[in-house]
C-alpha cells in the first residue's frame, strides 16, 4: 500500500493476512509501515503496522456510529473476535453511553475472552438475537460470507463494516443496497468493485453513498430517524 503527499514523506504498508495465525494466538492481520525521505529515496522508518492498522480501522467505524447512529444508542453487538472486534470494544464505549455490547464469534471461547475485558461486556451465540435488539451493529468478522441477514436488523438501526473479503464479503448485499452508504474516504472507495456490483452503475455518485471522512470536517451527517445506515 503505497502513499505520497507532496511534502511529507514516501511511505509504503505491507499488510499481512494469515488466517491460520488464530491458532497460535497470532493476530491474522501483521503489518509493517515504511517511510522513505520523498528527495532521497533513503529509508527513514520501519515500524509496526499491526496496531496502527487496527486501531485506524476500527476507529473509522466507530466515527461513523458517532456520526449516524442515534443520540440514544444503548445496545451494540460486535461480531468477531479478533483485534478489529478487541478495537471495536474499546472504542465504542467513548462515543455513546451503551447499556450493553454484545460480542459474538465463531469461536465462543473468544467472544468470552474479548467480553471479560470491559464490564458493559457480555458473549453470546445468538447473532440474530443480538442484531434484533441493536441500535448499532459493527461487523468486524473477516467474513468471505455475510454473518448477518438484512431482516435481523431493524429501522433506525447503524451497521458497521469494516473492509470486503471475498467472495461476498461481512455485510449482506441485500442490505447495502436498501440502506444509504457511508464510506470512510472517498478516494479510498471510488474503485470498489463490491460497491459497484452491489449497488449498480454509478451507485458512488449519488446522495445515499458518502463518505464519513470529508463530514468529520464539519459538514453534520443528515439522516431519518427511521433509516438503517
Amino acid at each position: 500500500m503505497p502513499l505520497w503527499r507532496q511534502g511529507m514523506q514516501m511511505t509504503v504498508k505491507i499488510v499481512n493476512v494469515f488466517d491460520g495465525n488464530l491458532n497460535i494466538d497470532l493476530p491474522n492481520h501483521l503489518a509493517l509501515i515504511n517511510l522513505f525521505d520523498s528527495n532521497t529515496g533513503a529509508a527513514s522508518c520501519v515500524m509496526d503496522g499491526t496496531y496502527i492498522t487496527g486501531i485506524r480501522t476500527a476507529a473509522s467505524a466507530v466515527l461513523s456510529a458517532r456520526m449516524l447512529s442515534r443520540s440514544g444508542s444503548r445496545i451494540a453487538p460486535v461480531i468477531g473476535a479478533g483485534v478489529q472486534g478487541r478495537e471495536h470494544v474499546r472504542l465504542l464505549p467513548l462515543i455513546r453511553d451503551f447499556e450493553r455490547i454484545n460480542v459474538c464469534s465463531l469461536r465462543f471461547e473468544d467472544a468470552q475472552k474479548l467480553a471479560a475485558q470491559i464490564e458493559i461486556a457480555g458473549a453470546t451465540t445468538d447473532v440474530e438475537a443480538a442484531v434484533r435488539e441493536s441500535d448499532v451493529v459493527c461487523l468486524a468478522a473477516h467474513s468471505p460470507t455475510p454473518v448477518i441477514r438484512p431482516e435481523w436488523v431493524r429501522r433506525g438501526t447503524h451497521v458497521s463494516s469494516v473492509g470486503y473479503y471475498p467472495p461476498d464479503g461481512e455485510l449482506p448485499k441485500d442490505l447495502a443496497r436498501a440502506s444509504p452508504v457511508c464510506r470512510d474516504a472517498r478516494r479510498f472507495s471510488a474503485d470498489s468493485g463490491w460497491l459497484r456490483r452491489t449497488r449498480g452503475p454509478g451507485s458512488l455518485r449519488g446522495n445515499d453513498s458518502r463518505s464519513s471522512g470529508s463530514r468529520s470536517e464539519g459538514r453534520p451527517p443528515q439522516r431519518c430517524r427511521d433509516h438503517r445506515t
